[in-house]
């Protein structure tokens, strides 16, 4: 664990950024995403782009007539990934939804003390 920077995680996944990355002057300072047996390694506007298509992915309904539980992956969430789209339960996308957010809320809040404490 030395070689991160931890983000954020809750009891599905986890977001990181590699020591590396973090100490970069350009600003393509790429963060790690990994949750269920998925990784996904992307620039802050791309996690901002995940986020949005979440939002649209619950506005998603159900399969017709299907009284399916919250565990059954009947939801298909595009990523920014062009070619993967993931099939999601309503309790994964709840999940992802949460690190998605706070690792945006935690990108937001570093870039602002960082602008603070350089001044």
């Amino acid at each position: 664990m030395d070689d991160i920077h931890h983000l954020y995680h809750n009891d599905f996944g986890i977001a990181f950024q590699w020591k590396k990355d973090a100490l970069r002057e350009d600003s393509s300072k790429k963060i790690q995403l990994i949750f269920r047996d998925t990784g996904f390694y992307l620039e802050p506007e791309e996690i901002l782009l995940f986020s949005k298509q979440i939002k649209s992915a619950k506005r998603m309904h159900s399969c017709e007539n299907c009284d399916s539980t919250p565990s059954c992956r009947n939801i298909l969430l595009s990523t920014p990934s062009k070619h993967i789209d993931l099939a999601v339960s309503k309790n994964e996308l709840t999940m992802i939804d949460d690190l998605i957010k706070g690792t945006l809320f935690q990108i937001n809040l570093n870039g602002f003390l960082n602008k603070i404490c350089t001044k």
